[in-house]
């Protein structure tokens, strides 16, 4: 059913409606309504000293944006961070260690447990629950965790937390003859976070590790369910942050994890020498940590020899970004550099290197060729574009080792879990083509928890015949349709703009975004604005994109000239990177290839998106109590907003009528009962569960089951092809 004509449930007790289902008269009935919904908000919230025991929030009565709140705030103040909302897992950020909370014993306790939504809410309840679908072979068996949320809410460290608990279980679930096997998968396994971590997070405004790239991880298990191995799959590095960072930001870690006084004397540079790429150089962060960087690397098989190779191309990149040019005296000369730039690059010939950034080459067929002086500003970006191109191919070297050393031979496993850690939901003073993505992928995830669950669960209590009043939630389609649309969405305006052989014109561009998509509700523009932009109404908020800059980020050009010059390149590594690159990028007839950047970045998404829709999904949604980072600060505006971008109330509405409508509370022993009493009748059944409920789908009518056994009719609710159970 379209959201659009949905209708709200109620308060999900009783089986009573709050929304416009049951009507009786017009305005008087709806304000009766209003009135006795604020009564039962008042009268639930007058309790306050009992607030922080809701570790479920389909059990708050009414549910309510504030009474959802108000339970998360106070949980909050108890120091308890995880709480239960349907199918979903909240976890508020501390902005702390939690001493204790993570722990090997912690870890014990939940994966032994006979019952682990029985515990406390807990980020090991969601992994053990797919643990053990994979150990019952619950279809679908591969199961997934999608970990979402705004940049700084929790994702990196909950991913963190996921790897290892899984590392763990796996190693204590094995025979003691396969021990030390699993332990070197397990250690190879989370060394390669510290590494991607190292060269792949930044610090920004947001937050002190922001990842600056999306991974997939799947770890793999074999028909033990034991760790063998492991794949990373990863979508668009924020490339540009190494030539350029945001004020009061940083560049990637590893370049200050790499900048000691020793580094700095191993590379003959001078201790107190400024780096113009190197920004905030003074603020020290928890995650500047060489050492456990270079002892992950020694552990993946990355010698002392390849980190040397690793560590001068960052060193060089360093000084590159000190180059700086100036207007020579004669217009028909290339640019003179700035008498402070005049330093060896170290990786490549410098007088090579000062002619590609200087002059650019023109071919008139396949023979001739022209030499053209660069103006002052193409200097620069020639200099921008080497840096992004070497720290881009580079960090697709260390995926490729990481996946080489920790990837099982395919007969070897047989099923998966895998982690989803992507970029959270960003909105900054100035956004452009990377926030555009990055918003898309959000867009995308949401998407697949709306049709998963809000949607489809709903559809599928009907599909049961029982009785149901759909739950109103947001559909993000339309913001869809306006970015990935066919032929006239965003993206395919952008390329098509790109692929025109003219200068951009970012004032023209915007002028054929308002011609082409003036008719979707989800786009806008500030008739006052003097920067050509255009406003996207997301389902997290509106952000405003500057298109200025935004074509050429799309083509992402690499003078050939520059990719002659890094095959040339002393340094083996460097030289290994840009061995097979084609620098012209011809196609089979010739013709070059045009693959822009939101083209590669929605296949690989449609990729992962094919990947999850296969699989049995759980969701954990990240909340950042405060924007400031402050340890157990919780500001409720920012909370909520959260909260109703991502559908939790939505979520919690659905989960809590079905709890409470037509699911009766019975014993964990009770509906084990009855699964062993269909065991014995049908052949042909399979259980599926959810925290709080259990189904027992099958083949025949779950009426002759209660005819057969009345004395277990009473503990759940036939539909057409399913009984359905609750499980606490």
């Amino acid at each position: 059913m379209n959201s659009g004509e949905s209708q709200r449930i109620g308060n999900g007790h009783g089986g009573k409606v709050i929304g416009g289902v049951r009507k009786k008269s017009g305005h008087a009935h709806r304000k009766s309504l209003n009135d006795s919904l604020e009564g039962e908000v008042k009268a639930f919230l007058i309790d306050e000293g009992q607030l922080h025991t809701y570790d479920d929030l389909t059990k708050v009565n009414p549910v309510t944006p504030t009474t959802v709140l108000k339970c998360l705030q106070a949980r909050y103040r108890a120091k308890v961070f995880y709480t239960h909302a349907g199918c979903t897992l909240v976890a508020l950020n501390p902005f702390q260690p939690v001493p204790d909370l993570y722990s090997l014993d912690v870890m014990k306790e939940y994966h032994c447990a006979p019952q682990p939504q029985e515990s406390k809410p807990h980020i090991f309840i969601v992994a053990e629950e797919a643990y053990r679908n994979v150990q019952g072979q619950v279809e679908p068996v591969n199961q997934s965790l999608v970990v979402s949320g705004e940049s700084g809410a929790g994702k990196t460290w909950t991913s963190r937390c996921l790897m290892k608990y899984y590392a763990t279980v796996a190693a204590c679930s094995s025979l003691l003859k396969s021990q030390d096997t699993v332990e070197r998968i397990e250690k190879r396994v989370l060394d390669s976070n510290p590494i991607m971590e190292a060269f792949g997070n930044a610090c920004t405004l947001r937050n002190s590790n922001s990842s600056r790239f999306g991974k997939y991880i799947q770890l793999q298990l074999n028909r033990s369910q034991l760790l063998v191995g492991a794949s990373v799959q990863t979508y668009l590095l924020e490339k540009t942050r190494v030539a350029g960072q945001p004020a009061n930001e940083r560049n990637f870690h590893i370049f200050y994890q790499a900048s000691s006084d020793e580094q700095r004397r191993e590379w003959k540079m001078s201790h107190d020498q400024r780096f113009d790429w190197l920004p905030n150089a003074e603020k020290t962060l928890e995650e500047d940590c060489f050492d456990e960087t270079v002892e992950a690397m020694l552990h993946l098989g990355i010698n002392a020899e390849k980190q040397g190779h690793i560590f001068r191309i960052l060193a060089g990149l360093l000084q590159l970004g000190n180059v700086t040019f100036c207007s020579a005296m004669d217009e028909s000369q290339p640019c003179d550099l700035e008498e402070k730039s005049k330093v060896r690059f170290k990786l490549l010939s410098d007088s090579e290197l000062q002619t590609c950034l200087r002059v650019r080459t023109l071919r008139a067929g396949k023979q001739s060729a022209l030499f053209k002086p660069c103006s002052l500003a193409d200097c620069s970006v020639r200099r921008d574009c080497l840096a992004k191109v070497i720290y881009a191919q580079l960090f697709e070297w260390l995926v490729t080792f990481i996946n080489d050393s920790i990837c099982a031979d395919n007969s070897t496993w047989c099923n998966f879990i895998g982690l989803l850690d992507v970029y959270g939901f960003e909105c900054f003073q100035f956004n452009n083509l990377e926030q555009l993505c990055i918003n898309y992928a959000n867009e995308k995830l949401q998407q697949h928890f709306v049709a998963h669950y809000l949607k489809a669960q709903q559809e599928e209590y009907v599909s049961e015949g029982l009785e149901w009043s759909f739950v109103k939630y947001q559909d993000n389609q339309g913001c869809l349709d306006l970015i990935e649309g066919i032929p006239t969405g965003v993206f395919s305006l952008l390329n098509e703009e790109c692929l025109l052989n003219r200068a951009s014109d970012a004032k023209q561009f915007r002028v054929r975004l308002e011609k082409e998509l003036s008719d979707n509700g989800s786009m806008s523009w500030d008739k006052f604005s003097k920067q050509p932009h255009f406003t996207v109404a997301h389902y997290a908020g509106k952000v405003s994109y500057q298109i200025e800059g935004m074509m050429e980020k799309n083509k992402d050009p690499v003078p050939p000239e520059l990719i002659y010059l890094l095959k040339k390149s002393e340094n083996p590594l460097l030289h290994q990177l840009f061995a097979d690159r084609d620098p012209v990028g011809q196609g089979t007839r010739g013709l070059k290839q045009v693959v822009t950047v939101v083209s590669k970045f929605k296949n690989s998404l449609e990729s992962l998106m094919k990947i999850l829709h296969s699989t049995t999904p759980h969701y954990t949604r990240c909340i950042k109590p405060n924007t400031d980072c402050r340890p157990l600060t919780f500001k409720k505006e920012e909370v909520i907003m959260q909260l109703e971008a991502c559908g939790i109330v939505e979520t919690i509405h659905i989960s809590a009528a079905v709890v409470r409508s037509w699911l009766v509370r019975r014993a964990v022993r009770r509906w084990h009962r009855a699964a062993i009493v269909l065991q014995r009748s049908w052949r042909k059944w399979r259980v599926s569960r959810s925290p709080g409920s259990t189904k027992l789908h099958y083949q025949r009518s779950p009426l002759l089951y209660a005819d057969l056994h009345p004395d277990h009719k009473r503990d759940g609710v036939t539909g057409l092809n399913q009984i359905l159970l609750e499980s606490t």
